[in-house]
């Protein structure tokens, strides 16, 4: 055992080492994808099915959103139903139907937990049966935390609606016009789709408003690109707020690229449409079951980029898609540089200071990628699942950081063991560890800084201008730390 530790502490590698420990999942529920998810598509509804225990999670974790009326629920599986004495199919039904009576979706989600996966419940059959019979597209998500790690839940959910996703017609016109061709569109009440058209209408026009103002800043050469480049349609997959979606939209329109569409889009009878000539682009590293979905079944072309978190990132991620479009990217190393310089009080605080991640939201790669151009030093990346193919380019882009920041270049450990991982620590002394909340006040105890992982899922940390909101996350504890040093609690 100790010579496992030493090896993995090793810190003289010149290029990526890869490991696999045999440790299980620690990490938040997958089915926590609901909460954001249900935000991010306004007229859908997530049922999740599941035991008590999935409930009092969602409690605890979703809970202070309840006085909201949120947009998701639980099927409380008892044991008459695990013992199979119920009809599954009658009881939920049942529920879809006081579901589409009260509330009306556009889409209900049915999010299968371990329980379902134990069971064995034919979700996948039963979910068309009672689509046909209520008239509402009923998407089946298997968001268990058998197979999944945290963050893989908006995976399995993307995957399965990029399947429901409407063929690309390559005649015609691709705009926000052609969403409305979906099939289940079709199926929506005429006043809803009323207001879907009136809330897309305005929404353009806001953002008509905010290119104008943003191109009015700006010197004509980007104006007069995209005038001149017709670019194939462009679709982003993965769920982040409007706000960051906006921002990346104008990064990308200030190089002459328009987005087609998002998916998730923020209603389901917007989703955008799909097929052979629809390039598309993930800015999520836990995407990768909806990027093989994308390519392998509606034939789309994936752009593999670095993700665009932290400026380095951001701009890494435009420069990818701009040269797949043969577009020769604008003013991007003069905004990086510009952002750097706006957070040098805090890169003063974390230079030359160490960070170790424990393994949790499969954000980690990217995250310690900002912190070692930053001027961190990187001892280890846990991470509960690791798909090279998809994250490849982000490797490579790490790689390159550590060569360049003449950095080691940290290993990364797949499904690492908490045991050994505790051992590594203790040994390395970290100044400060990125965990999940199981772990954090016990490494507090033994005089260890901690930050919570799960912070980083639910922050915005897309894009050139959220760059502070991680230095923030990363220093806030690094800062209390150093204010409670100066305090003296002994008697």
């Amino acid at each position: 055992m100790s010579q496992s530790i030493v090896s993995s502490t090793n810190l003289e590698t010149k290029s990526l080492v890869f490991e696999c420990e045999t440790g299980n999942y620690h990490t938040f529920c997958p089915i926590s994808c609901v909460s954001w998810l249900y935000q991010k598509i306004e007229d859908s509804f997530f049922l999740v099915i599941g035991t008590k225990t999935c409930g009092y999670f969602l409690q605890n974790a979703l809970g202070v959103m309840i006085f909201a009326e949120p947009r998701y629920a639980m099927a409380e599986l008892e044991e008459s139903d695990i013992s199979a004495q119920l009809n599954d199919y009658k009881e939920l039904k049942r529920l879809c139907l006081q579901i589409k009576q009260d509330r009306n979706p556009s889409v209900i989600v049915w999010i299968g937990t371990c329980t379902t996966e134990i069971i064995k419940m034919d979700l996948e059959g039963m979910a068309p049966r009672l689509e046909r019979e209520i008239g509402t597209p009923i998407v089946v998500a298997r968001a268990n935390g058998l197979d999944y790690a945290f963050t893989q839940g908006e995976d399995t959910v993307l995957s399965a609606m990029a399947q429901r996703c409407p063929e690309f017609q390559s005649n015609k016109f691709f705009g926000f016009g052609s969403f409305g061709e979906a099939e289940e569109g079709s199926k929506r009440a005429n006043a809803f789709t009323l207001n879907s058209h009136i809330s897309k209408i305005e929404a353009k026009e806001d953002a008509a408003k905010r290119n104008m103002h943003h191109f009015s800043n700006q010197n004509g050469a980007s104006t007069d690109q995209k005038n001149q480049v017709k670019v194939p349609p462009l679709v982003l997959f993965g769920s982040v707020p409007n706000t960051v979606a906006t921002e990346l939209n104008l990064e990308l329109n200030r190089q002459g690229i328009d987005i087609s569409g998002w998916l998730p889009s923020q209603h389901y009878v917007n989703l955008p449409a799909l097929g052979k000539n629809v390039y598309v682009c993930g800015i999520n590293p836990f995407l990768s079951r909806t990027a093989t979905t994308l390519m392998r079944r509606r034939k789309c072309q994936l752009i593999g980029a670095p993700f665009p978190i932290g400026p380095d990132g951001t701009r890494a991620w435009i420069e990818k898609i701009c040269s797949v479009f043969n577009i020769e990217p604008q003013g991007l190393e003069e905004r990086e540089q510009k952002i750097w310089q706006s957070l040098e009080n805090d890169l003063q605080l974390i230079r030359g200071k160490s960070v170790f991640f424990m393994g949790d939201n499969l954000l980690e790669v990217s995250l310690a990628r900002f912190l070692i151009r930053c001027g961190m030093i990187v001892y280890e990346i846990g991470i509960p699942y690791m798909d090279r193919r998809f994250q490849a380019s982000e490797l490579e882009f790490l790689e390159k950081t550590c060569l360049e920041m003449n950095v080691p270049i940290p290993r990364i450990i797949e499904k690492p063991d908490n045991y050994y991982q505790i051992q590594r620590i203790r040994e390395l002394q970290p100044d400060l560890v990125i965990t999940g909340m199981a772990h954090a006040n016990p490494l507090e105890a033994r005089g260890i800084t901690t930050k919570w992982s799960v912070e980083f899922t639910f922050s915005q940390i897309h894009g050139f201008s959220n760059a502070r909101q991680i230095l923030d996350l990363v220093t806030r504890p690094l800062k209390r730390q150093k204010t409670l040093k100066n305090f003296n609690f002994t008697k």
